[in-house]
C-alpha cells in the first residue's frame, strides 16, 4: 500500500472537492490532511460570501474550521446534506477509512449525509484493498460486539490474531485484510 502524497495533490483534491459545496448547505467536514485542505477552501469561500454550516468529523477538523471561519453546528441539530471527508485506500470503487483517529464520528457524519464526497489523492489508489480495516464500537456494547466481529473473522481467515486498546468508554480494533496482520488503531 502507497502512503502519502505530495501537498500539492491533496490541495487540489481538497479544493476540487470544496467546489461541490453550495449557498445553503449542511457540511460534514471530514478529518485528515486531504479533507484539512477542502476546510480551507471552504473557509475561503466563506470569507467570499458563502453561506453554509458545517459539521467537525473531530477537534482536529473543528479547531481548522474555526480557525478558517466556517460557522459549526451540531449533527443532532442540523441535517447534512455534503459530507467530504477522506479515505485510507481505494481499489476499483470500494473504500477504507477511519486509519486514523476520528473512526465514530467520520463514520457517523458521513453515514447522515445526503451526499458523501471522498477526497483522495492519487497515492490513495491500489489495485485491491490491503489496509486494515478500522471498527470502533463505543460505550456498553463495546466487547460484546467486537466479541461477535472476532468470533466471525475467526472462521472466515482461520489463524488470525487481534490487537486491542481499550478505555472506560470505547474500544478500537484493527481487523486486518486478509493479506496483511492484525494492528492497533487508536
Amino acid at each position: 500500500m502507497k502512503q502519502g502524497g505530495s501537498d500539492a495533490a491533496k490541495r487540489a483534491a481538497g479544493e476540487s472537492a470544496a467546489e461541490a459545496v453550495e449557498d445553503g448547505m449542511v457540511v460534514g467536514l471530514g478529518t485528515g490532511s486531504t479533507a484539512a485542505h477542502a476546510i480551507r477552501a471552504i473557509g475561503r469561500q466563506v470569507g467570499a460570501g458563502l453561506d453554509i454550516v458545517g459539521v467537525p468529523t473531530s477537534f482536529q477538523s473543528r479547531e481548522l474550521a474555526r480557525e478558517a471561519g466556517v460557522p459549526l453546528a451540531e449533527l443532532d441539530g442540523v441535517s447534512v446534506d455534503l459530507a467530504i471527508d477522506g479515505a485510507d485506500e481505494v481499489a476499483d470503487g470500494d473504500l477504507v477509512k477511519g486509519g486514523g483517529a476520528a473512526h465514530a464520528r467520520e463514520k457517523i457524519v458521513d453515514e447522515s449525509a445526503d451526499r458523501f464526497l471522498v477526497v483522495a489523492d492519487p497515492t490513495k489508489t491500489a489495485e485491491t484493498l490491503s489496509h486494515p480495516v478500522p471498527v470502533e464500537v463505543t460505550g456498553t456494547p463495546c466487547w460484546t460486539v467486537t466479541s461477535a466481529i472476532s468470533r466471525s473473522r475467526r472462521r472466515s481467515v482461520g489463524n488470525w490474531r487481534r490487537s486491542r486498546a481499550s478505555s472506560n468508554t470505547g474500544c478500537s480494533w484493527g481487523w486486518p485484510t486478509p493479506s496483511t496482520s492484525a494492528t492497533r488503531t487508536t
